[in-house]
């Protein structure tokens, strides 16, 4: 068993938001994604990589409300909630083994599609993120070609992603038992302190840090 990382996600109240967020940062505009049936939700695009890339995933007003509570923490945004990096995808080629590992923090493989594209992906019961969105979503995608090598190359690569957490070694276990390699670093936090990300990305304007928020 092997994993890496796979996407970042951009949490936002609504795409417009998110894509803004995200291209005020970075100076690159994002990509149509497509919807998640079984999630009421729809995302936009960032290649990072051959196999890398950023999402803005938002509810999509146009879908029915799932049976269950959507990913990522979506149903707690409020509708005035800034745009933020809340979350990393891992991808890992036996998710199953990966979930009974650390079940109790990743949650139960689900079954996922967006257009053409299926994958199997880890979900707590209750839609939160893995440790405050620390740990790693985990995925295993169904096709051979990676989604990230058909969108448009802007220029963009991820030089390294900042991991914060009250106890990195939670998180170091988690990426223990699932054999993870990539340029992921844990920090420690003061215990009042809530988890968040940073990710250094290259941009065609040079280094540029996406941040937890909106200042």
């Amino acid at each position: 068993m092997k994993s890496t990382i796979d996407h970042l996600t951009i949490v936002a109240p609504d795409l417009d938001t998110g894509c803004a967020f995200v291209t005020d940062l970075l100076g690159v505009d994002l990509q149509p994604g497509g919807a998640h049936p079984r999630m009421g939700t729809h995302n936009r695009l960032l290649r990072l990589g051959p196999q890398l890339y950023l999402e803005v995933i938002a509810v999509d007003p146009s879908a029915e409300r799932p049976n269950r509570p959507r990913w990522f923490g979506l149903d707690q945004l409020a509708p005035d909630s800034p745009a933020r990096l809340a979350a990393w995808v891992a991808r890992t080629d036996d998710i199953h083994a990966v979930s009974a590992s650390c079940h109790d923090i990743v949650g139960d493989v689900e079954p996922m599609t967006r257009g053409t594209l299926s994958w199997q992906i880890t979900i707590p019961a209750d839609g939160s993120l893995p440790l405050g969105g620390s740990a790693p979503t985990i995925i295993q995608w169904e096709h051979a070609t990676h989604p990230a090598s058909a969108l448009q190359d802007k220029g963009c690569s991820l030089l390294a992603l900042d991991v914060f957490h009250t106890d990195p070694d939670k998180v170091k276990a988690v990426l223990m038992t699932m054999n993870f390699s990539g340029p992921v670093y844990l920090h420690a936090l003061k215990d009042t302190s809530t988890p968040f990300l940073i990710a250094h990305i290259q941009t065609p304007s040079g280094l540029k840090a996406l941040p937890i928020s909106r200042a």
